[in-house]
């Protein structure tokens, strides 16, 4: 009698109200928060240019005007023109899926990467372990930029290769990190209990170890991922990664940097550059926290 009328003091609005999943709780917590819907929704809008810029944008970023060379904002090129001619807007959405792209397939090859070294090594340990993480170290040796810079020139300035460079770049700290937090697993009571009771490292990997790490990883390939444009618009600028005439937002800095009287061919690549960035960074700082047990809490 207790318990039913227990039951009877809840609102019938609350006992009806169904549980959220984990990942609707993980999805309303980092849009709430103003860092997660500005990332979003800018990295969303910059995506949505890119893939519509055949169709919106004003002219073909290939067409060279003679009669326009380096002209000011205007009317008729709201970013100007470049030293052939080009429409400057133009080119700079359709740069954006040149690097979205980039970031996104370098970005998620080392994480598949990275992620399977660093199960492998913190899992089996000994031999496997010394042998991935000095290997991990040896890249981890040099400066990013510098290590991108020689696998560039080893296997030539190529938009694949340089997103392949980014990757191989990225890869040894996604294995370090999926290492530390296996390490870590290891040592927990119902890990070692199915050891015991003799169920697969497979299983154990993928039924109990990774959903468990797999937080931390999201959080690392979001905050990577501005890191990987970055580098992407470094190679860019130094002729090492988007071949001309393809539109890149380094390549165009680049070039708009030895025209320093027409301020615009540098500005406006260059301004994309930074919010995307930027929306990269807020988003991952959005992702952490939603993935933050005490924060999540305290929200809740």
């Amino acid at each position: 009698m207790t318990h039913v009328s227990a039951m009877a003091d809840i609102p019938s609005a609350q006992r009806a109200r169904p549980s959220r999943s984990p990942s609707a709780i993980f999805l309303r917590r980092v849009l709430t928060s103003w860092q997660g819907a500005f990332g979003v929704t800018v990295l969303v809008v910059i995506a949505t240019l890119g893939l519509l810029a055949p169709w919106i944008s004003p002219y073909s970023p290939l067409d060279i005007n003679p009669d326009a060379f380096m002209e000011p904002p205007s009317a008729a090129h709201w970013f100007g023109t470049d030293e052939i001619g080009r429409d400057v807007l133009s080119r700079v959405l359709y740069g954006a899926s040149v690097s979205l792209e980039v970031v996104v397939l370098a970005v998620g090859i080392a994480l598949a990467a990275g992620s399977l070294l660093g199960l492998i090594s913190g899992w089996l340990g000994g031999a496997w372990d010394a042998l991935i993480m000095r290997i991990m170290d040896a890249f981890l040796a040099f400066p990013l930029l510098v290590l991108a810079l020689a696998i560039v020139a080893v296997l030539g300035p190529d938009l694949m290769n340089a997103m392949l460079a980014i990757a191989i770049t990225k890869t040894p700290g996604f294995a370090r990190l999926v290492r530390s937090e296996v390490l870590a697993m290891r040592e927990i009571d119902y890990i070692k209990a199915a050891e015991s009771v003799g169920v697969s490292n497979l299983r154990i990997l993928l039924r109990h170890v990774w959903p468990n790490v797999s937080g931390n990883v999201i959080v690392y390939g979001s905050l990577s991922a501005s890191q990987a444009l970055i580098t992407e618009s470094a190679l860019s600028f130094l002729g090492l990664g988007v071949q001309p005439p393809t539109p890149s937002w380094g390549y165009m800095v680049a070039t708009g940097i030895q025209f320093y009287q027409s301020w615009w061919m540098s500005f406006f690549p260059g301004l994309a550059i930074f919010i995307t960035v930027l929306a990269f960074n807020f988003l991952g700082d959005a992702v952490r926290d939603a993935l933050d047990a005490r924060l999540g809490g305290r929200r809740e």
